[in-house]
């Protein structure tokens, strides 16, 4: 009897809930590649979904983790001090600013309950303002603030009360000018004040300064620079959710440096800490100091590994990886809007850095998710590991490893193309 693979058997070990985007069973990675069990090499634009910015394995991160393992492995931040804990924190604030603190927890989902809590803990307001096609996490807080998919919410209701859902920019779909489409979503945010919930019970609105799973959408930087005034007018906190876009994804460390607007309260996780399991809640420090001891904590948060790692990843973002992904994502971006030229399917081609999205649409301009997932399949067939996003699912995001290469760009988008030609054919 043939040996299973590990797709065969972690299907009689674990539930369905968790949705895989392939079969493959990975035994090593190394920068922009991963192995398969069987030995067969696949190139990696997912990233472990825009986790390793540093690549697969970077030795120098590898080396740092390896180094504090030897020292301390667990302390518990709710019980002692740790060098590594320390270095992370001040490698963060340094950048961001000063008058900034910041708490370390788990995941992304994580990062965002910390936000919100704080929001009401400081402002004393019950109300939250989330945006359409949001994804914010997966706890039932997090569900509630996400408004991407509704299958996402399914049999978990009632959720969270009290929240409310805006207008995210999409002049892709809508046919706007930027300046127009800014004016439609900031009329519907003021219907919400007028109809719903006025501004002076709103804690907070919590947004990614670009849109991930729901389609890699960028706005126009005068949406972002709107809603920081309204904030503003009205004491409302306004909290960036960069756990996608943060550290070096979209070519700076944290996305918000592209449009001139500064949260409040910023989420961080996924590249934090290339792979150990780590996320992070960055607010001003006007706010930190009057969240009241033990009214949040958690176990493993800033475990003293991950947090070497996480050091690790800073650095190399400052010792010029951030400006290699931007550099690298112009010239992936320039090769893309030349693809887009040449195929009527291909709606929209849009992304700041190494985070790009394409956008697939039928003759008659609906989402085509059904040739993605085709795309996605043939590609994956010739070594190429791709994920989709959007709402309808109809959204190619290209997600390298910060550390790709023109050369790797170019051997990703030779099995590429040759892979919407041929599911073209079969559509």
């Amino acid at each position: 009897m043939a040996e299973k693979s590990m797709y065969e058997r972690a299907l009689e070990l674990f539930p369905p809930v968790a949705l895989r985007a392939t079969a493959i069973g990975v035994d090593r990675g190394e920068g922009i590649y991963v192995w398969d069990e069987n030995g067969r090499k696949y190139i990696d634009f997912a990233s472990g979904v825009a986790v390793v910015n540093c690549g697969h394995n970077h030795p120098y991160v590898v080396q740092k983790a390896k180094e504090q393992i030897d020292k301390l492995i667990h302390g518990g931040h709710n019980v002692v001090y740790y060098q590594s804990y320390i270095e992370l924190a001040e490698k963060i604030l340094g950048h961001v600013g000063s008058d900034y603190k910041i708490y370390f927890s788990n995941s992304g989902a994580e990062a965002n309950e910390a936000a919100i809590k704080l929001a009401k803990q400081v402002t004393g307001r019950p109300g939250i303002i989330s945006f359409k096609r949001s994804f914010h996490g997966r706890t039932l807080a997090t569900t509630t603030l996400t408004a991407s998919n509704a299958k996402y919410r399914r049999h978990y209701e009632g959720l969270l009360p009290s929240v409310y859902y805006a207008e995210y920019p999409y002049s892709a779909r809508t046919g706007l000018s930027d300046e127009e489409e800014t004016a439609r979503c900031i009329a519907q945010l003021e219907e919400i004040f007028h109809d719903l919930i006025e501004p002076e019970q709103v804690a907070c609105m919590i947004l990614e300064p670009i849109q991930g799973e729901g389609g890699y959408i960028v706005p126009p930087k005068s949406f972002l620079q709107a809603i920081r005034r309204i904030c503003d007018q009205h004491g409302i906190l306004l909290a960036f959710d960069e756990v996608q876009t943060g550290f070096g994804r979209t070519g700076k460390i944290f996305a918000y440096e592209h449009f001139d607007v500064k949260p409040d309260i910023m989420s961080l996780a996924k590249a934090i800490a290339n792979g150990f399991p780590l996320s992070a809640m960055v607010a001003k420090r006007s706010l930190m100091d009057q969240w009241p001891a033990g009214t949040h904590g958690g176990t493993f948060g800033g475990n003293p590994v991950a947090c070497a790692a996480g050091t690790a990843v800073f650095e190399l973002l400052e010792n010029g990886l951030a400006d290699h992904a931007a550099t690298m994502g112009s010239y992936f971006k320039a090769k893309l809007e030349k693809m887009k030229a040449n195929h009527q399917e291909i709606l929209d081609v849009r992304g700041l850095g190494l985070m790009i999205g394409m956008e697939f649409v039928t003759k008659d301009g609906k989402p085509d998710a059904k040739l993605v997932e085709s795309l996605r399949s043939i590609a994956l067939e010739k070594g190429l590991i791709l994920l989709s996003c959007g709402v309808s699912k109809n959204v190619i995001r290209f997600i390298p490893p910060l550390i790709v290469t023109e050369e790797q760009i170019d051997e990703a988008l030779a099995i590429f193309d040759a892979s919407l030609e041929e599911a073209l054919k079969q559509r």
